[in-house]
Formats: structure tokens, C-alpha cells, sequence
């Protein structure tokens, strides 16, 4: 389904998981990732997701990975995980080239309306790395709330990258979608 600003929402196969392996890393690991506002390069070294990570989310049987093209070109992505009344939003990454200008805001909007209609589901949450203060604020713009709950980084669990600080946990944001 292509939209106004001539993006195409659909939900990733298979085929995809290279393309979007790379675009996740380049939109938070490495030199690549500082082109963008995103990066968790001083926080984080190694990888953010590997081909297996990013195939279980195109499998999972009560989510997607919905993938946005752009002239026929991936530019962003992000998971979407039904969970009984709410829906999870992870793994959101957009072309680091292309960030500030409107086109995350362009993909949330999206996703929420996908879980929604798709699901009936009431609220969206997900979790972000706690220190990350810029890119929680974007998300509160978005109508987004910080509860104060927290979850545990997985420390020496290098498939989600190398902490390079000692104090990294996830908090939990909710919206409501009504």
C-alpha cells in the first residue's frame, strides 16, 4: 500500500533479511549510524540483530515486520507483535540518511493504524534503552509515556551488542491507540 509521500508499507519475507539486517545496523551501529540521530554507537559496539533475529520476527505468528520502500527502495522498518490487548513496537530502524524528516514519524503512524484496525489492540508499547534521553523524547512527541518500568539489558548476550556502559537497562513506553 503506497501512501502520500510515496512510501509502500508491507510486511517483510523472507527475501528481505539481508536488506533489513543492514538497514537496522546501519540505523544504530558503526560510523554508518552517526550520519543519523539514532545511533547507539557510544553506548553500544557490535551488532544490533543478525539474519536468525530478524527471520524469528518475520515468522512470529502474532507479529510482522512491516518494511517501507521508498522508490522501490527499503528506507525503514519495524516489528509489530500482537500481545493479547496491546500490540509491541521494536525493532524500528530508518535509512540514517533520511532521518529528521519525517519519515519515522510517517511509519509509527502507520504501525499504530495497522494494530488497530488489524488487531483492535487498545495500546502500543515497547522498550528503549533508558539513557537514550533524545530518542525517548521523540517518542513522548508522539504522544508516548514513560512508566518507569524497567527491564535488565542482556549483558553479555553479544547477539544484542557489546555494552560499552555499566548502567544500560530498558524502560517501558505505552500509548494509548483510541
Amino acid at each position: 500500500m503506497e501512501n502520500a509521500a510515496g512510501l509502500t508499507f508491507r510486511d517483510a519475507t523472507d527475501a528481505d533479511v539481508d536488506v533489513l539486517v543492514a538497514l537496522i545496523e546501519s540505523a544504530y551501529r558503526g560510523d554508518d549510524s552517526r550520519v543519523g540521530w539514532t545511533t547507539e554507537a557510544d553506548i553500544l559496539e557490535g551488532q544490533r540483530t543478525d539474519s536468525e533475529g530478524v527471520l524469528q520476527v518475520i515468522k512470529a505468528p502474532d507479529g510482522k515486520l512491516l518494511t517501507v520502500e521508498q522508490a522501490g527502495r527499503v528506507v525503514a522498518c519495524c516489528q509489530l507483535e500482537h500481545r493479547g490487548n496491546h500490540a509491541y513496537f521494536g525493532m524500528f530502524a530508518v535509512s540514517p540518511g533520511l532521518q529528521g524528516a519525517g519519515l519515522g514519524k510517517a511509519v509509527i503512524a502507520e504501525a499504530e493504524r495497522q494494530a488497530r484496525e488489524d488487531w483492535g489492540v487498545t495500546e502500543m508499547r515497547m522498550t528503549v534503552i533508558s539513557v537514550r534521553e533524545d530518542l525517548i523524547a521523540w517518542y513522548e512527541r508522539r504522544g508516548y509515556r514513560r512508566t518507569g518500568e524497567m527491564s535488565p539489558f542482556p549483558y553479555g548476550e553479544e547477539r544484542f551488542g557489546v555494552p560499552r556502559r555499566p548502567d544500560l537497562q530498558f524502560e517501558l513506553l505505552v500509548k494509548p491507540l483510541v
